[in-house]
């Protein structure tokens, strides 16, 4: 019941956005300075990057170098700004949300930090500091994988909300953990590729310590519990509230 009464306010906000569109210039630029450099810094700080929000702006924005911060944590900044701007592409483009979608998305993630990796399914078994979850030997990637996305086009063709699928998309892969390294950014940018084909903002998932906790607890419920109703819930206040920001700064 909570989760369809947080889905209907969604709606409503989405037709006030729609009703507001097309938006002018002056607007999207706001919009893209106020949420696609928060979310970066924002995914990047979920999974341990010590950028501050100012910090990561002027490394991607005007190139300069931090001092005290590791090439690691600047390639991530650069790295998931340009890989913003692909998946924006990608949904303007409407695109299918396919296996090598995913594996572009996680190239661009991965780009100059692990060059062998980038791109590529994990062929060595993992394990998830914190987690009880075992993901897949990687034996099993290919097969679930293929599985992950029929059951993606199956929700799409019986039309299930579009947040609902989007938080499928993430909780999932995140889940099967197909590849070494970067698959939260990977899961929270694949998210946020179907919420922008669909007509949603960026959608940001915060990454201080209470909010955090929150996020992991969630997936850890999902994924050793099979009970994915709480994430799905996290996920659909976070829509909420990006659309509200979203609304707020153009002035709805």
């Amino acid at each position: 019941m909570i989760l369809t009464a947080l889905l209907q306010e969604i709606d409503s906000l989405k037709v006030k956005l729609n009703n507001a569109r097309p938006l002018p210039v002056e607007a999207l630029q706001k919009i893209k300075e106020a949420l696609e450099m928060e979310y970066t810094y924002e995914s990047n700080r979920i999974e341990g990057n010590t950028l501050t929000l100012q910090e990561t702006a002027l490394i991607v924005s005007e190139g300069v170098t931090i001092g005290g911060k590791s090439m690691r944590e600047h390639l991530e900044a650069i790295n998931h700004a340009q890989a913003v701007e692909f998946i924006k592409d990608i949904a303007c483009a409407d695109i299918e949300i396919t296996e090598r979608t995913i594996k572009e998305i996680h190239a661009v993630i991965l780009h100059g930090i692990q060059k062998e990796q980038a791109g590529k399914y994990r062929n060595v078994p993992v394990m998830i500091v914190g987690s009880r979850h075992i993901p897949p030997q990687p034996y099993l990637i290919d097969i679930q994988m293929e599985a992950f996305i029929t059951e993606y086009n199956r929700m799409r063709t019986e039309q299930i909300h579009p947040v609902i699928i989007a938080a499928y998309l993430h909780d999932e892969l995140v889940k099967i953990h197909p590849f070494v390294d970067g698959n939260g950014r990977t899961s929270r940018l694949l998210m946020n590729l179907y919420l922008l084909s669909h007509g949603y903002t960026i959608t940001i998932l915060k990454g201080d310590n209470e909010t955090k906790l929150a996020y992991y607890e969630a997936l850890e419920l999902s994924h050793t519990q099979g009970d994915p109703e709480p994430f799905y819930l996290l996920v659909a206040n976070a829509v909420k509230n990006s659309l509200q920001s979203y609304l707020q700064i153009i002035g709805d």
